[in-house]
């Protein structure tokens, strides 16, 4: 497991810390043209090679090597400039997936999959991580639509962030519930409240306030019962 976070860690520090913003634009320029693709490339092989500090690996570095440029390719050549935030973790999920291949196929670790996948706990997390993102947010919709169509259609936001906002509060409270921690909660909560405020006062409209609270109240409640349900069908399994 050592040689997987030592080759990830070259990885990041290759991608994020040695990667200046003019070696990006030229590569999105000139794609596989670019010299500094291929610079990038040898450093991540480098950077794998001293990170693993042994003679006899350096075939794992010319592997980094290639399986890092292929990466990089096939995301310079599919992304468009709407596309690139998806681009951006589609290309970094491939790499930390290529490094763990490479781990398994070359180290050969004693990784027993087959019983973690029959795990029911992770399958429960699953399941409740689904619930509490895609059909909650669903299921809200549908709850508030009956009020959401009083809404003053001025009230402009970004496409889909209330979406996002909302998946994200309830995984937050989710964790916090399933970790014992529920003061942090409240936090979440009062945090979120500051925020919004300057908003619904700003909007003088007492329809939105009233909707938005509506809206975070149910979100933390479905939230709290899930995390809740959750801890008691893993105690019993």
């Amino acid at each position: 497991m050592i040689i997987l976070l030592k080759l990830i860690l070259a990885h990041l520090i290759g991608d994020f810390l040695l990667q200046p913003k003019k070696w990006i634009e030229e590569k999105e320029a000139k794609r596989i043209k670019s010299t500094k693709l291929y610079l990038h490339l040898i450093l991540h092989g480098v950077l794998a090679f001293l990170f693993l500090w042994d003679l006899s690996y350096w075939p794992i570095a010319l592997f980094v090597i290639l399986l890092h440029g292929a990466i990089d390719v096939l995301k310079l050549y599919g992304q468009r400039e709407i596309s690139k935030p998806p681009w951006f973790f589609i290309d970094q999920i491939l790499h930390l997936l290529s490094l763990t291949v490479l781990w398994i196929i070359w180290f050969k670790p004693d990784i027993t999959i087959i019983e973690g996948i029959e795990n029911p706990v992770i399958w429960l997390y699953l399941t409740a991580l689904v619930f509490l993102t895609s059909v909650t947010g669903i299921a809200l919709q549908v709850m508030l639509s009956g009020w959401s169509k009083y809404l003053s259609e001025k009230n402009e936001s970004l496409n889909n962030a209330g979406k996002y906002i909302g998946m994200l509060e309830r995984l937050f409270v989710f964790v916090f519930v399933v970790t014992d921690n529920w003061e942090a909660i409240g936090f979440l909560l009062a945090a979120k409240s500051v925020f919004r405020f300057g908003d619904l006062k700003d909007s003088k409209e007492l329809r939105l306030t009233e909707y938005v609270l509506i809206g975070t109240l149910i979100s933390f409640g479905i939230a709290i019962v899930v995390g809740i349900g959750v801890l008691k069908v893993t105690n019993i399994l």
